[in-house]
């Protein structure tokens, strides 16, 4: 089977690359802007539209004369930038006739903007200890040998800094094993804050809190740059102290993220049941949305997409508005007065007693047990079907309009 993967590592380039390299990220930014600026004109003066390829032909005609500092990097960054803008003006006409919708283009600022530049297989050379980045030349990997070298297609690579440190991600088509699907096993995978995957097996993957470790020191930094003068140099060096919390925050929570996803799958079980959450109404309670935010589960799901490829499992969507949590697994009754603070789901039927999030796992598990022998089987009063990647976290018209309650986003926290 051949996939594409992307391999990201640090690179540890010297004071003369880094020099070089900031360079070709303001090129980067300023060949955006003035593609964007471009085409507001063009179209403001003809009514048209323009291309990457005729922008570039553009800039290549009056690059010489207006803009000589950009022959100090490879031309292969600006190409690209303008291909990015394409792609960008693509996505902003394609949203104007979904319900979708994405922002129109802007201008990239100094200060705000990622600093990044992308060029194409053939301008690179990697080897075990470093990659050969054109006009800039040869830079260490932090990482030696992380990079595959043999049986492998590189298709482009993307320099980028982030927080003082500057790294590299190559994205490339490798071949892998064929993956024999597995045998007719169910996993329900809940999604929790207190827990942050329980899984019906009766494993339980615990939630770091990266968020709440480093709060102190966040806000304590986030003070003392409140206490600078913007654009000094104490302020500079400040804001390089914030940015490094952050950068570790995000990765620390990636890193568990990742551990607990790749410990699920493989276990190789058939199917990987996922309930769909409204994250987006979710995070309107202020009293849970940094604790929500913190749990990634949007990357978790990401995670689980493609992770599932590649051992030979399949996710199965569970509709948005299930009462996982609320019902009862021996009886089937359905408490309405369950609150996020009762973490015993205790049966008002027949007495059952148990941890709210086991059985949460335990029901998904019987709500996917019930599509093994054909699709579209009624199951607790709703129907289930086998998702794609692509639509995953997608329910069906009449799962909407049937449940517009409070409890409804109760359900989905748990």
């Amino acid at each position: 089977m051949i996939i594409t993967k992307a391999y990201k590592v640090e690179i540890k380039p010297n004071n003369k690359q880094k020099t070089l390299l900031n360079k070709t990220f303001g090129v980067a930014r300023f060949t955006y802007n003035w593609g964007l600026a471009r085409r507001i004109e063009l179209y403001k003066t003809e009514k048209k539209s323009t291309t990457a390829y005729t922008q570039s032909k553009e800039l290549n005609a009056i690059k010489k004369e207006q803009f000589p500092w950009m022959y100090e990097v490879s031309s292969n960054s600006p190409k690209n930038s303008l291909i990015d803008l394409e792609d960008a003006f693509n996505r902003f006409f394609k949203s104007c006739k979904s319900s979708k919708k994405v922002g129109f283009p802007k201008f990239k600022c100094k200060n705000k903007s990622k600093e990044s530049f992308r060029f194409w297989k053939k301008r690179f050379i990697i080897t075990e200890a470093y990659i050969g980045i054109p006009n800039i030349g040869k830079v260490r990997l932090k990482n030696k040998g992380y990079i595959p070298i043999e049986n492998v297609k590189y298709n482009s690579a993307t320099v980028s800094k982030k927080a003082g440190r500057y790294f590299v991600s190559v994205q490339c088509t490798i071949e892998i094993p064929d993956i024999t699907k597995n045998k007719e096993t169910i996993l329900g995978v809940d999604l929790g804050i207190k827990t942050l995957l329980v899984c019906s097996d009766g494993k339980k993957y615990d939630n770091p809190k990266n968020t709440y470790k480093y709060e102190k020191k966040l806000a304590h930094a986030q003070k003392n740059l409140s206490r600078t003068k913007k654009g000094s140099k104490n302020f500079n060096k400040t804001k390089l102290k914030v940015q490094k919390l952050h950068v570790r925050i995000a990765n620390s929570r990636l890193d568990s993220i990742h551990k607990a996803t790749t410990a699920v799958v493989k276990t190789k079980p058939r199917y990987i049941v996922l309930e769909d959450l409204n994250v987006k109404g979710m995070v309107q309670n202020h009293c849970l949305a940094k604790a929500i935010s913190d749990c990634e589960w949007g990357e978790i799901k990401e995670q689980f997409g493609y992770k599932s490829i590649w051992y030979g499992s399949e996710i199965l969507g569970v509709p948005r508005f299930f009462p996982s949590s609320k019902m009862c697994r021996m009886c089937g009754q359905i408490k309405e007065n369950l609150t996020l603070k009762d973490r015993i789901f205790v049966c008002d039927g027949c007495g059952h007693t148990e941890d709210r999030d086991d059985q949460a796992s335990i029901n998904m598990e019987n709500y996917g047990l019930s599509t093994l022998g054909s699709r579209g089987i009624k199951a607790c009063g709703e129907s289930v079907r086998l998702l794609e990647k692509s639509d995953l976290g997608a329910i069906s018209k009449n799962q909407e309009e049937n449940s517009k309650s409070d409890r409804d986003k109760d359900s989905g926290l748990i």
